[in-house]
C-alpha cells in the first residue's frame, strides 16, 4: 500500500467551515474552547468532572446492554474502566445507517479509537475509553434505509414509523439478500454475508442489529457501543429539559451563536425550535410545541398542561428525546467525556452549542475532525498509471482533467495562446491608430477585440474535443477513473459502503486504516493499493 497525504486546503470537495476549522481559521475562535493539540488534554481533563453515582449508572447500562452481544475482553475490560475516577472517554456518534452506510462511519469509529491509544501514551496516569453512540432515537429512516454497494444503490423498504432504532427487522429480508447475492461467494465476502445473517435476521430490532454488527467489526479495539435512549440517561438530563418545556431557553442563546456564526463568514447549521424535544410513543417521534397554554405532540391528540407535562418529565424521561440542540448536551451529561469526533457539518453545528454548554455550565469537548480518506483499490491503481495521473490531479474538475490529459499526450499543439498573444499585439496596434484618428471609436476596437478572443477560444475547444475523439478510449477511462473514486461528483467516503472494501480485502482494509489514521495529523490520507 502506498499512504499519500494531503492539506485540507487542497481538497475541493470539502466545505468552507469544514477547512476553516480543520485549518485553525481564527475567524472561528470564538466558537470553540480547546485547540486540537495533544498536550491540550491536559485542561480538558482537568475541567471534566464526573460524579461517582453518574459512573455507577454508567456502567450498570453498558453492562445491561452488552447483555448477549458477543463483545471481546477488551470491550468488557473497557466498560469496567469507566467505574474509575481517573477514565474519560472520546466519543463519536451516527445514525444507524443501513449495513454501516458510507465508508466514513467505519473513519470515524477508527479516528477515535487511535486517538484514544495515543492519549493513554501520552498520559499514563488516565484512562479512556472510545465510544460510539448509535443515534437510534432519530426518525428520519430516509436518511439511514439505504446503501451503495459496487455501484448500485439499494433501499430498505419499510413504513413502520418513529425511532428507527426501534423497527423490526422482518422487512430487511429483501435487501439482506440482495447484498449477498451482490457480495458474492469469495472468502471474505462469505464471511460478511454469514455475519450479516446472523446479525440482522435474529436481533430484537434494528438498533440492535447494528450494535452487534459494529460490535463484530471494532471490538477487538476495546470499541464501546452506547444506546442512550434509556429511562435512566434520561433521568440525569430532567433539569435541561425541565428548563426548555419552560423556558425554551436554547433557541435565543443558539440564535444569537448562530447570527455571530454567519456574521463571520459562515452558514447557520441547525435551526433552534423553542422547544428541541420530541415525544416518543410506538412507531412515533414527534414534536412537542406549545400552543394556547398546553403541551401537544403534533400530529396526535396529546396534550399536557403545565403540571402534567412537568409529571410526565418525572415519571417517564424515556419518552422525552432530545432534538440536534440539545443531543451534545446529553451525550457531555451522561458521559466523562473529553472530545467528541465527528464530520464537517457536525463540527459545524457543535461551534454553535458552545454558548449554550456554558449557560448551563457543562464543560465543551474539544472538538476533533474525523480523518478523510480516499482508497484506491488496485484496478484504478494500475488505471492511474497506464494513463500517466497522479494522485494530486484526480480531485479537480473532470473537465480539466480530461483536457489536461488530451493537452499533455497530443502530438499537435492544441494551444491557441501563441495566437492570442499576436492578436492582443495586433489590436494594441490598432487602438494606437484608432486613438490618434478618433477616440470615439475606442469602444468599438475593444468590442471587435473581446469578440475575436472569444472566437480563438472557441476554436480552441473545438480543436481540443476533436483531439479527445481520437483519444476516445483514455477519455472513457478517465472518466472511469473519477466515477470510481469520486462517485456523483463527491468524495468516496460519503458514498460507497465498508463491505464492499471488507468484500475484497477482509481484516486488511481495518488493519490498514487503523495503522494510518491519526486526526491529530489534520490531513487527507489516498491509500493506493
Amino acid at each position: 500500500m502506498k499512504i499519500t497525504t494531503f492539506d485540507f486546503k487542497d481538497i475541493p470537495q470539502f466545505s468552507d467551515t469544514d477547512k476553516a476549522y480543520t485549518l485553525g481559521d481564527a475567524r472561528l475562535r470564538p466558537f470553540y474552547q480547546h485547540e486540537v493539540k495533544i498536550e491540550q488534554f491536559a485542561k480538558v481533563i482537568e475541567q471534566k468532572t464526573f460524579e461517582k453515582d453518574k459512573r455507577a449508572i454508567l456502567v450498570q447500562e453498558l453492562e445491561q446492554q452488552y447483555k448477549g452481544v458477543a463483545a471481546s475482553e477488551a470491550t468488557l475490560n473497557n466498560i469496567q474502566k469507566l467505574r474509575a475516577s481517573n477514565c474519560y472517554t472520546i466519543i463519536t456518534a451516527h445514525q444507524p445507517n443501513l449495513f454501516t452506510g458510507p465508508l466514513y462511519l467505519i473513519y470515524k469509529i477508527l479516528s477515535t479509537i487511535n486517538l484514544v491509544e495515543k492519549l493513554e501514551t501520552t498520559y499514563p496516569e488516565q484512562q479512556f475509553v472510545p465510544i460510539f453512540w448509535t443515534g437510534g432515537e432519530d426518525h428520519d429512516f430516509e436518511e439511514v434505509n439505504h446503501l451503495n454497494l459496487f455501484g448500485k444503490r439499494l433501499t430498505w423498504e419499510d413504513e413502520q414509523g418513529g425511532s428507527v432504532g426501534k423497527y423490526e427487522i422482518t422487512s430487511l429480508r429483501p435487501v439482506l439478500e440482495l447484498v449477498q447475492e451482490i457480495l458474492g461467494t469469495g472468502e471474505h465476502a462469505k464471511i460478511l454475508s454469514e455475519q450479516l445473517e446472523k446479525y440482522y435476521t435474529a436481533a430484537e430490532n434494528y438498533g440492535e442489529a447494528v450494535k452487534h454488527f459494529v460490535n463484530w467489526i471494532f471490538s477487538r479495539y476495546g470499541l464501546v457501543i452506547a444506546n442512550a435512549n434509556t429511562a435512566a440517561f434520561k433521568r440525569q438530563m430532567i433539569p435541561i429539559f425541565k428548563d426548555e418545556l419552560l423556558h425554551h431557553t436554547s433557541k435565543d442563546i443558539v440564535e444569537q451563536t448562530a447570527r455571530e456564526l454567519v456574521a463571520a463568514g459562515y452558514k447557520q447549521q441547525a435551526h433552534a425550535r423553542a422547544i428541541n424535544l420530541f415525544y416518543l410513543l410506538p412507531n412515533k417521534r414527534n414534536r412537542i410545541v406549545k400552543e394556547e397554554g398546553l403541551y401537544k405532540v403534533l400530529d396526535t391528540n396529546l396534550a399536557y398542561s403545565e403540571a402534567e407535562i412537568l409529571e410526565e418529565l418525572e415519571k417517564n424521561p424515556q419518552n422525552f428525546s432530545p432534538n440536534v440542540i440539545l443531543r451534545p448536551m446529553f451525550q457531555e451529561t451522561i458521559f466523562p467525556n473529553l472530545a467528541y469526533i465527528g464530520g464537517g457539518g457536525e463540527i459545524a453545528y457543535w461551534l454553535e452549542r458552545k454558548a449554550q454548554f456554558e449557560h448551563y455550565q457543562i464543560p465543551f469537548p474539544m472538538l476533533i475532525r474525523r480523518c478523510s480518506v480516499l482508497w484506491i483499490p488496485r484496478g484504478m491503481t494500475k488505471l492511474m498509471g497506464k494513463l500517466n495521473i497522479q494522485v494530486d490531479q484526480i480531485f479537480g474538475d473532470t473537465h480539466q482533467l480530461l483536457k489536461q490529459y488530451i493537452l499533455e499526450n497530443t502530438t499537435e499543439e492544441l494551444s491557441l495562446e501563441t495566437e492570442k498573444k499576436a492578436l492582443n499585439q495586433v489590436f494594441e496596434q490598432i487602438m494606437a491608430k484608432t486613438m490618434r484618428i478618433d477616440v470615439a471609436l475606442e469602444k468599438g476596437v475593444l468590442g471587435q477585440q473581446v469578440q475575436m478572443q472569444k472566437a480563438i477560444e472557441k476554436l480552441e475547444q473545438r480543436l481540443v474535443r476533436a483531439e479527445k475523439k481520437k483519444n476516445e478510449t483514455s477519455m472513457q477511462q478517465i472518466q472511469k477513473l473519477k466515477d470510481n473514486l469520486f462517485p456523483k461528483n463527491g468524495l468516496q467516503e460519503r458514498h460507497d459502503n465498508f463491505l464492499a472494501f471488507y468484500s475484497r480485502y477482509g481484516d486488511l482494509f481495518l488493519d490498514t486504516l487503523k495503522a494510518n489514521l491519526n486526526v491529530l495529523d489534520k490531513k487527507f490520507v489516498v491509500i493506493e493499493d
